[in-house]
C-alpha cells in the first residue's frame, strides 16, 4: 500500500508526502475515529521512506494489549536505541492505539521520544487525543484525520465490488455507508459478510448481517413515540430492537440520527437530545438495557404533553 491509496484524507497525505520527499520526519501523532486510515497511513509512510527493507526499520506496537510502563521501560526502548538498519538516518516506532497508554507509561515515554529522537521516530495513533498526555502532543506534529465521506466509502466499496464480482445495487450501497458511518474498516468488512450471504447485495442483506435496524423502523419509533402513543411505540421498540437482539448502543446511534430528519423545533430537538444522552450514560454504567430504552420512548411520549 502507497500513501496513494489512502481515501479521503487528501491535505493530509499531501504533507506526509513531503516527509517523503524531504527524508526526513518529525514525532506524529494520528487522531481521529477508526477506520479513516491512521495505521495504514502510518505503514505506508514508512514504506515509502525506506523502501524495500522497510519492515527491517519500522516496528509497530498495540498499546491496547500492552500498556504497561513495562512496555516502554523495555520493548520501545531497547528498539530505539539500536541503529538503523541500512542507509536509513533513523527507525520508525508505531505505537496504535496509544489512548489506552497508562499515565505512568506515557509520562516514561515522554523521556524517551526526547532522549532517542535522534536516530528514532515515533509515529502515535488515537482515537481521543485528549487522553494523551500534553508534553507528548506538544513533542509530535499532530495530524487529525476526519470520518470519511460518503462518496470515499462509496468509492472503494464500487472498486472493491469490482474487482470481485460482486453485484451490489445502489439501495445496497447507501445501506453500506449508512451502516459504516464514515469508517471504512466496518464498510469493507461489512461489504465481505453480505458477500458471503448473497453475491447479489441489496439493502436488505446489509441490514441482515451487520443486525442494524431499518431506518424506516427507526423513524417511525420515534414518530410513534413523539406523538403520544407510548403502547403502540413500546411494541414497535419490543419488535424493532429485542426480537432481532440488537445492541442498545447501536440502536441509540440510529435514533440520534434519525432525530435530524424530523420536523422538530429547536426546543423539541434540545429535549430530546439530552435525554438521548442521559440514557445512552445509564446504559454505559451498566443499566438495564430494555428499561432504559422504554423509558427512552416515554420521555419521547410526554414531550409534547409536557410543552
Amino acid at each position: 500500500m502507497k500513501l496513494d491509496d489512502i481515501f479521503g484524507q487528501d491535505e493530509t497525505v499531501e504533507r506526509l508526502k513531503s516527509y517523503v520527499s524531504s527524508g526526513n520526519l518529525p514525532h506524529l501523532l494520528f487522531t481521529g475515529p477508526p477506520g479513516v486510515g491512521k495505521t495504514a497511513s502510518a505503514v505506508s509512510l514508512a514504506r515509502e521512506m525506506f523502501g524495500e527493507n522497510w519492515n527491517e526499520n519500522f516496528t509497530e506496537l498495540n498499546a491496547s494489549d500492552e500498556r504497561g510502563i513495562d512496555v516502554v521501560r523495555n520493548k520501545i526502548k531497547t528498539f530505539a536505541k539500536t541503529a538503523p538498519i541500512g542507509n536509513a538516518s533513523f527507525k520508525i516506532i508505531f505505537l496504535d492505539e496509544a489512548d489506552a497508554l497508562t499515565s505512568d507509561a506515557q509520562a516514561a515515554l515522554r523521556r524517551t521520544m526526547e532522549r532517542y529522537s535522534q536516530n528514532c521516530r515515533f509515529i502515535l495513533s488515537c482515537n481521543y487525543s485528549s487522553k494523551i498526555i500534553e508534553p507528548i502532543q506538544s513533542r509530535c506534529a499532530v495530524y487529525r484525520f476526519s470520518s470519511l465521506s460518503d462518496d470515499s466509502v462509496k468509492a472503494r466499496l464500487k472498486y472493491i465490488a469490482n474487482e470481485e464480482n460482486i453485484s451490489i445495487n445502489d439501495d445496497g450501497l447507501d445501506a453500506l455507508v449508512y451502516v459504516s458511518r464514515g469508517d471504512m474498516r466496518k464498510a469493507v468488512n461489512s461489504l465481505q459478510a453480505a458477500a458471503f450471504l448473497d453475491q447479489n447485495i441489496d439493502r436488505e442483506t446489509v441490514f441482515q448481517i451487520t443486525s442494524t435496524a431499518h431506518p424506516d423502523d427507526i423513524k417511525k419509533l420515534i414518530e410513534t413515540a413523539v406523538s403520544g402513543k407510548f403502547f403502540e411505540a413500546r411494541e414497535l421498540l419490543q419488535k424493532t430492537v429485542f426480537d432481532q437482539g440488537l445492541s442498545a448502543d447501536d440502536v441509540l446511534g440510529q435514533i440520534y440520527r434519525a432525530l435530524f430528519d424530523l420536523e422538530l423545533t429547536d426546543s423539541e430537538m434540545i429535549y430530546l437530545i439530552d435525554k438521548l444522552g442521559e440514557i445512552d450514560f445509564r446504559i454505559t454504567e451498566g443499566a438495564n438495557e430494555k428499561l432504559q430504552l422504554e423509558a427512552l420512548i416515554a420521555h419521547f411520549s410526554l414531550m409534547r404533553s409536557n410543552d
